[in-house]
Order: structure tokens, then C-alpha cells, then sequence
């Protein structure tokens, strides 16, 4: 079994020439310039490594790119083997990279904290204290409180 740092500098490899070879050796139309790779791991054994990327458009669009992935699968795994020198060149697996869509829901999240914070801050405008604007009792005032009540 291999280090964590071979797989880790493999993973690298493996994303940079993947990334270079979609974006100026595959003339697959539906691999155009809107499919971005995000991130490679590569398994213990450097068996297997998965690749992830996104594809900045519609869900048609990223249909066509996964299909488009799987079929250049075979010409990018000889490329990644070609440049890594290893034994056992790993298979590719792709895998859209959820990141962006969970930033989407994030922020949507963020934006209704923020008009929920604007609507309290509204309603809050112009209201008083219901008690007095300090209700916490200071040092001096109790002692003079309580000497009144003991001399009476």
C-alpha cells in the first residue's frame, strides 16, 4: 500500500493532466470550455482514482458532459499513465462535484437569514423597553433600598 503523500501527489497529477487534456486534446463538442475539474483522489492502492468536476449550465448541458466523460474515459486514463509512469495507470471515475450546488443553498440560506434579520430589525425600530431601558440593579441603589426598609 502506498503512502498518503504518493496518493495525494498522483491525485495531482491525474487532475492537471486531465484537466489540460479536456481543455486542448478532446474535440468532443460537449467538453467545451464549461467543464472544470475540482478535485482528484486516488484510492490507498493507486488503484483507482475518482475525478470530480462541474459543468457551469443547465442540466442538459451536464448530461452531455458526463456522457461526454465517460466516453473519453479510455483516451484520458492513457494520457494520465503516459505522464504519471506508474505500474498500474488507475481507472478514472467521474463524479459531478456537488460543491457548487451546495454553495447555491448556502447562500439562498444566508439570504433569508438576512431578510429575516431586516424584518426584526424593522419591527424593532421604534419599540421601547417594556421595563426600564437598564433593569440590573447597581451596587449603590441596593444598599440604599435596604437601609430604608430597616430604619422604617
Amino acid at each position: 500500500m502506498a503512502d498518503n503523500a504518493r496518493a495525494k501527489r498522483l491525485a495531482d497529477l491525474i487532475r492537471e493532466v486531465v484537466a489540460q487534456k479536456l481543455q486542448r486534446g478532446i474535440k468532443d463538442p460537449r467538453l467545451g470550455t464549461h467543464v472544470t475539474i475540482t478535485d482528484t483522489r486516488v484510492t490507498g492502492d493507486l488503484r483507482e482514482a475518482t475525478v470530480f468536476y462541474t459543468v457551469y449550465g443547465d442540466e442538459e448541458e451536464r448530461k452531455a458532459a458526463a456522457a461526454g466523460l465517460e466516453s473519453a474515459k479510455g483516451i484520458l486514463r492513457s494520457e494520465v499513465g503516459r505522464a504519471a509512469g506508474v505500474k498500474f495507470t488507475p481507472t478514472l471515475a467521474f463524479v459531478a462535484d456537488a460543491l457548487p450546488d451546495t454553495a447555491r443553498n448556502i447562500e439562498d440560506l444566508l439570504d433569508r437569514a438576512r431578510q429575516s434579520d431586516a424584518k426584526v430589525r424593522e419591527a424593532s425600530a421604534g419599540a421601547a423597553y417594556a421595563g426600564e431601558a437598564d433593569p440590573y440593579r447597581k451596587p449603590g441603589e441596593d444598599d440604599a433600598d435596604e437601609t430604608d426598609d430597616a430604619t422604617e
